[in-house]
C-alpha cells in the first residue's frame, strides 16, 4: 500500500504532462472549428440586416438576390427570412416571389405556405394589403404549384377535439 502511494504523485505528474500536452495539440483544431463557426457553417456570407445609406430599391435588390441564389440551402433561407421578418415592412412582391422560389427550390412547400402566412402577419392582417401581394405573386403560385393558406382552410380557426 505504501508503494502505491508514494507513486501515485508520480502517476498523477505523467498524467497532467499528458493532459497538456493533449490540449495543445487540440488547440488548432478547436480554433479552426470555432473560426468555422465565427464565420458562419454555411459559408462566409453573412446578411446583414441594415446596410447605411442603403435606399429602399437598394435594399429590395439586395434581399432578392439572396433568395435567387441558386445555392441558398436551408439555413440561409431561414436566416434571410428572419431578417427580413425582423424589419418593420412588408416585403414587396418581387422578394415574396423570391422567398417562394427558393422554398420551393429546397423542395419545403410548408416553409412557402408559412411565407404567405408571414407576410399577412407583417400586414397586421390587413386584407387589403394582403390581397394586394397575393394578386401580384398568384402567377408564381400557379406556377409553382403552392397554395395560398386561405385555399388550405389554414386561415380559420380549428377547435380542439
Amino acid at each position: 500500500m505504501a508503494a502505491f502511494l508514494r507513486s501515485t504523485p508520480v502517476v498523477l505528474k505523467h498524467l497532467s504532462v499528458f493532459s497538456r500536452s493533449f490540449v495543445r495539440q487540440l488547440r488548432p483544431a478547436t480554433m479552426s472549428f470555432v473560426r468555422l463557426i465565427n464565420a458562419g457553417a454555411h459559408g462566409p456570407r453573412p446578411l446583414k440586416p441594415v446596410i447605411k445609406g442603403e435606399t429602399d430599391k437598394e435594399f429590395d435588390d439586395r434581399f432578392e438576390a439572396w433568395f435567387n441564389n441558386e445555392e441558398i440551402d436551408d439555413w440561409e433561407l431561414r436566416q434571410g427570412l428572419n431578417v427580413i421578418y425582423g424589419h418593420d415592412l412588408i416585403p414587396e412582391p418581387r422578394i415574396v416571389i423570391a422567398m417562394l422560389r427558393a422554398a420551393r427550390r429546397l423542395n419545403d412547400v410548408a416553409m412557402a405556405i408559412r411565407i404567405l402566412e408571414a407576410v399577412n402577419e407583417k400586414g397586421a392582417n390587413r386584407k387589403d394589403t394582403y390581397d394586394y401581394i397575393i394578386d401580384a405573386v398568384r402567377p408564381t403560385l400557379d406556377e409553382l404549384g403552392v397554395s395560398t393558406p386561405e385555399e388550405l382552410g389554414l386561415d380559420k380557426v380549428q377547435g380542439a377535439i
